[in-house]
């Protein structure tokens, strides 16, 4: 009998796949792009062919754009230009390609209304001068630019879903943003049922992101498990949030918008993290606005 009770029980209990998959259809968390499948199907291959992937993306001729782009970038600093998408993707490596189409199909699979394109538009700030903030501190815990970069893309990606979810969702930033003392995160939870942070991890979870990105996420705004490193989370996820934290506030310096108090609140971890000091941050912030100004154009 305990036997069958137990079999009963296990039949009707949904896995941890069922209620991830169950949650994500609840917020609306929108699903893998068909692309990334198609690329980490590619990837998994014991010899992946490169001429299959570049066929891939090449028809999507924004896609091919935006990965040449990213392979021409300064972070990655290569002394030749790529000028196809082959090149591009041997001059990356897959992983780094990977990550650079999915932070460039994140963006089109959101309705352009004006929040949250403006929305975007400071994403890809932060993102930039994250990038920007690897080269001047150099890398370390394995950070590269480019991981930076793709972090500091989808660091906020649960803010537009939830935006979509919940129409009162930008009065619930104006008073995250405002607020001095509580985490961002219990600010949402007040308001609605859960926050950006949660949702975002679970974003990069169902698109088979690394798992430290998908920690970073879901952390940044928890000034506990920061200080908790390695316990709580590892260095290199610490680092990806530390870095976007500072990039955060020097766009906000530079550019007096999308003002929040996350820096006050995670200042002194975030340094701590970072290895830096108060008089480091100002050195960096008194030459981040010509690169602001250059993201910016």
């Amino acid at each position: 009998m305990r036997d069958s009770v137990d079999k009963t029980h296990s039949a009707a209990a949904p896995s941890m796949e069922q209620a991830l998959e169950a949650s994500l259809r609840d917020i609306g968390i929108p699903p893998r792009p068909r692309i990334l499948e198609q690329i980490t199907v590619e990837m998994r291959r014991p010899e992946p062919d490169f001429r299959h992937m570049a066929n891939i993306i090449s028809a999507d001729v924004a896609l091919a754009a935006g990965l040449l782009r990213t392979a021409n970038s300064p972070y990655f600093g290569f002394e030749t230009r790529a000028k196809t998408v082959m090149q591009a993707l041997l001059m990356l490596g897959l992983e780094s390609a990977s990550h650079a189409i999915a932070g460039l199909v994140l963006r089109r699979i959101f309705p352009p209304l004006p929040a949250i394109e403006r929305f975007w538009d400071g994403s890809a700030r932060v993102a930039r001068t994250s990038g920007w903030l690897v080269r001047k501190l150099g890398v370390r815990d394995n950070i590269r630019a480019d991981d930076a970069y793709t972090y500091g893309l989808f660091r906020d990606c649960g803010i537009p879903i939830l935006m979509k979810k919940f129409p009162g969702y930008v009065d619930v930033l104006r008073a995250a943003n405002a607020e001095t003392e509580k985490p961002f995160t219990a600010i949402e939870q007040i308001r609605c049922p859960t926050n950006h942070a949660l949702v975002g991890g679970l974003m990069a979870h169902s698109w088979l992101l690394p798992e430290d990105l998908g920690d970073a996420i879901r952390h940044h705004h928890d000034a506990i498990t920061l200080a908790s490193v390695p316990q709580g989370m590892t260095t290199a996820s610490a680092r990806m949030v530390a870095l976007a934290q500072l990039a955060e506030h020097l766009v906000q310096r530079a550019t007096g918008m999308s003002m929040t108090r996350e820096w006050q609140k995670l200042e002194g971890v975030c340094q701590a993290i970072l290895g830096i000091d108060g008089t480091m941050v100002e050195t960096l912030a008194a030459e981040a606005p010509a690169v602001v100004a250059d993201i910016l154009g």
